[in-house]
């Protein structure tokens, strides 16, 4: 199984989210903290609580997770109408991975509904076989990661990641990282590496996995 890291690995939305943020923010509390899409790629990668408390720490936790509960679900909304850029080479290396059989779910520390945002935007769903979010489970990506292997009876997977986050993450849950290095971070760890998506037939041929 390919399990896919979202932002940073298959496409940034960081303009779309940072627009619906701001949206939410200003019709709720009258005031414009103008976010920016560096503002959130800084934060891709983490759960959504920890991006509350990046985002909105001057607010007492209780008002910064219920505001950020809010921006969550208009966020999903607006990224299902707008979505995202995909990165170079996406939709056509999944048709080729998924045309010589490959099984792909998708693993993120998002918000609950934002994988099917993205699916439903990008028209994706058909090549996934399954996904998991934070949101949903409550879970830290490693416990996700597991999750999505055992409900599908896979035990030989490999992760697409960005950040060293998601080499953390593949590793406690036993499994290889590939580093996508065009994305929004660093990895010291992983087993392999790709400059561009296109690159990851490849690269996952040599590294023993396809």
């Amino acid at each position: 199984m390919l399990i896919f890291d979202l932002d940073g690995t298959l496409w940034d939305s960081s303009v779309s989210v940072a627009d619906s943020w701001n949206i939410l923010i200003k019709n709720e509390t009258g005031k414009d903290r103008g976010l920016i899409p560096e503002d959130i790629k800084r934060n891709m990668g983490k759960t959504m609580n920890e991006i509350a408390d990046n985002l909105f720490g001057d607010l007492p936790e209780r008002e910064r997770y219920a505001l950020a509960r809010k921006c969550e679900v208009f966020e999903n909304s607006y990224i299902t109408e707008h979505g995202g850029d995909l990165f170079d080479g996406v939709r056509e290396t999944l048709a080729e991975l998924f045309g010589i059989g490959a099984v792909m779910a998708v693993v993120s520390n998002c918000q609950e509904g934002y994988i099917k945002a993205f699916l439903d935007s990008m028209d994706m769903s058909g090549y996934f076989i399954d996904y998991e979010e934070w949101g949903r489970t409550g879970l830290l990506k490693a416990d996700n990661i597991r999750l999505v292997m055992e409900r599908n009876g896979i035990d030989k997977a490999v992760y697409i990641g960005d950040i060293q986050k998601d080499s953390d993450a593949s590793h406690e849950a036993g499994i290889p990282c590939i580093w996508a290095a065009y994305g929004f971070g660093e990895i010291r760890d992983a087993e392999g590496k790709i400059d561009s998506f296109s690159e990851l037939p490849a690269e996952l041929k040599r590294i023993g996995y396809l």
